[in-house]
């Protein structure tokens, strides 16, 4: 090798097979040939001499530089005859091993490190952000994001630096400004499971803060929303959409300052005995549990629409006569179906409002999810005036809550803004919360209602003040059946749950009758929530340990719980799988046996091996009935080797059939926690 490159005509050079990298990154190739176009090459390349052709070499280390260089010559950026640095090397027979060790030992650049190269070469070398993104062939926004993560709190950007924390989790702390704000979430979530957790950082940032595509944010408008006063937080990281507006309270008093000139004109343009201007996207709940809806009056069917209905129930009189004792064909009953439900549209008009409901009526303006204020589609009867002098009471006798009441319903009390009821929420939560936490039993009957209320309810638990949840996850094979004796066991656990108490009306109720049951009822619920929560994890994959884990814990005897069969395994492998699980359980002879069987018979053979009904030896049907799929055993230390099996025989082979009504295993404080 020479001690010194020399330089050579890029024309005079080509990339020598012996380079070993086949593959690359377009757009990280175009990068660096920007780079290469502002700087020119850098680091020299290496190369041998091509034989018989003098001045002529192979690159066997610097493929990318020197496609890099002939593209641009190409293009005419850079000369025909321009030169490149060549080390030479003498003797070429460790060409390969020299390649690869240039590539197999580049380090990638720590992000924390090229963040704060992109803000030293701006603030030494007074570059600006586009003169660094033309260089580097990247996007002016790419390199001011760089520069907000360069800014990021201490804390944060070491962690990037050391390598604790991604460069996902650091751009999600960089989608605010505020340093002090960064590294007081940095450190509360330090060492909790949602340290990584990407969203529950955005989260945590947010808190107190809105969108700019909040519906909120829509109805005040960017304009006067900056014009107020209002803080906006530019997401370097985010679009117009999803910045940051930072100044709640200002946009809180915005909002209901809009929303009540609005109900004002719609009180007066529309004739409501009151509008009540509700800063949300929906009316709460608790806000018309006390109030009558207004029924409004039914509307007359116009004679065209009378006729039609009669003639639809003439149509379905025929239909009947004609059916026969077989009942409706396919045609038949899809027109009876298009005919019911045209006579309910007919019938079932919705009611009309007269102006005598509205000059009685409470209506409740809220916002559009566009920002636009639209009234709620219920109307609801004003309360009566309560008069305390009918029925002899004394003037001096006040019930205080009627006064309080009575308060809330005036339209003429001022409104106090959102944050302040979010944070007399937020205490008077927290009063509750110590409560619950000094008290262990209350604190689990109220987790298990919880979890069961939000799993049980038709439509979700809406009215649930909780995060608490028990949700199943996705299956990761949607329909999918297993008919295997635990899924029957599952079933069986699901069917003699006590729900008499989801009969209830309201959650309160509910959670009364809940509480009223038997302690045996109650722990029945815990372990149905909990043991539905649990992910189904392919074996390798992140969990999988802990899945194991528990199963060995609970003692579970898994060849005693499921034993493969035609449909759920050997179908859906390959015949040479088969016969050699034949051959290592009974050896060559027994594999060349069933070598000529098709792959349906080897499959149902198969089936009846590692079930224990085909007659072998016993020592080789013990074998058979413990053996299990490296995926469905429950292995500390990895998967377990056939060979291995000997030693996991045990109860699920003790009746020799591997078909009893009830898996060894469940013993019945098992099943009860279950």
């Amino acid at each position: 090798m020479s001690k010194l490159p020399i330089l050579v005509r890029a024309c005079d050079c080509e990339k020598s097979p012996s380079n070993v990298r086949k593959s690359s990154d377009s757009a990280a190739d175009l990068q660096f040939r920007a780079n290469v176009a502002a700087r020119g090459i850098i680091q020299n390349l290496i190369g041998v001499p091509v034989p018989r052709k003098k001045g002529q070499y192979r690159i066997v280390a610097g493929g990318r530089r020197l496609d890099a260089v002939h593209s641009l010559i190409e293009d005419g950026t850079f000369a025909a005859d321009y030169c490149i640095p060549v080390l030479v090397l003498g003797d070429s027979k460790d060409a390969i091993e020299i390649s690869l060790s240039e590539n197999f030992f580049k380090l990638d650049m720590n992000p924390a490190d090229a963040c704060r190269a992109f803000q030293d070469i701006i603030a030494l070398e007074k570059k600006t952000p586009v003169d660094v993104a033309k260089r580097f062939g990247l996007t002016e926004r790419f390199v001011l994001g760089r520069l907000r993560l360069a800014g990021l709190a201490e804390p944060v950007f070491e962690a990037l630096r050391g390598g604790d924390i991604t460069l996902d989790v650091a751009m999600a702390y960089a989608s605010t400004s505020d340093t002090e704000r960064q590294a007081n979430i940095f450190n509360e979530l330090a060492g909790s499971y949602y340290a990584d957790n990407v969203n529950e950082i955005r989260r945590r940032l947010t808190i107190g803060d809105y969108l700019g595509n909040d519906p909120k944010a829509l109805l005040v408008g960017r304009e006067a929303y900056a014009a107020a006063g209002g803080q906006v937080d530019c997401d370097l990281f985010s679009t117009s959409q999803t910045e940051r507006w930072t100044s709640g309270d200002i946009l809180e008093r915005l909002v209901v300052e809009r929303l009540q000139e609005a109900a004002a004109a719609l009180a007066a343009s529309e004739g409501f005995a009151e509008v009540r201007a509700i800063p949300a996207t929906r009316v709460p709940y608790m806000e018309t549990l006390r109030l009558t809806p207004v029924e409004g009056g039914s509307v007359a069917l116009s004679p065209e629409e009378e006729e039609r209905q009669r003639e639809i129930e003439a149509e379905l009189e025929t239909i009947n006569d004609n059916c026969d004792e077989e009942g409706y064909t396919e045609e038949e009953d899809a027109r009876v179906r298009a005919l019911e439900a045209e006579y309910a549209r007919i019938d079932e008009k919705p009611p009309i409002i007269l102006d005598e409901h509205k000059a009685s009526a409470i209506a409740y303006l809220v916002i559009g999810a566009d920002g636009v204020p639209r009234l709620h589609d219920q109307l609801y009867t004003c309360p009566a005036p309560v008069d305390h002098d009918e029925g002899g009471v004394e003037d001096d006798v006040i019930d205080e809550d009627e006064v309080q009441a009575s308060e809330e319903a005036s339209p003429d009390r001022p409104a106090i803004s959102q944050r302040l009821r979010d944070e007399l929420a937020m205490m008077k939560t927290e009063i509750l919360k110590v409560h619950v936490a000094t008290d262990t039993h209350f604190a689990l009957d109220l987790g298990i209602f919880f979890m069961a209320e939000a799993a049980t309810q038709k439509y979700g638990a809406y009215d649930l003040p909780s995060d608490l949840r028990a949700n199943a996850p996705s299956p990761r094979v949607y329909g999918f059946e297993s008919g295997t004796p635990a899924a029957e066991h599952w079933a069986s656990l699901d069917a003699g749950l006590d729900r008499s108490w989801t009969e209830a009306k309201s959650i309160s109720e509910r959670y009364d009758a809940f509480c009223a049951l038997s302690e045996e009822a109650r722990g029945a619920w815990l372990g149905w929530s909990v043991a539905r929560t649990l992910h189904a994890v392919p074996a390798g994959d992140r969990g999988t340990d802990m899945i194991d884990h528990l199963g060995r814990k609970l003692e579970i005897d898994m060849a005693a719980w499921w034993r493969p069969t035609a449909r759920t395994y050997f179908d859906r492998v390959s015949k040479p799988r088969i016969l050699d699980l034949f051959e290592e359980i009974g050896g060559l002879e027994l594999k060349s046996r069933y070598g000529a069987s098709k792959k349906h018979d080897l499959a149902a053979s198969a089936e009846k091996l590692f079930s224990g009904q085909i007659i072998i030896e016993a020592e080789l049907k013990e074998k058979a009935l413990a053996w299990l799929p490296d995926e469905m055993r429950l292995s500390p230390n990895g998967p377990v080797l056939l060979g291995d099996a000997d030693a996991d025989a045990g109860a699920g082979a003790s009746d020799g059939t591997g078909d009893s009504d009830t898996p060894a295993g469940l013993t019945s404080d098992i099943a009860h926690a279950a």
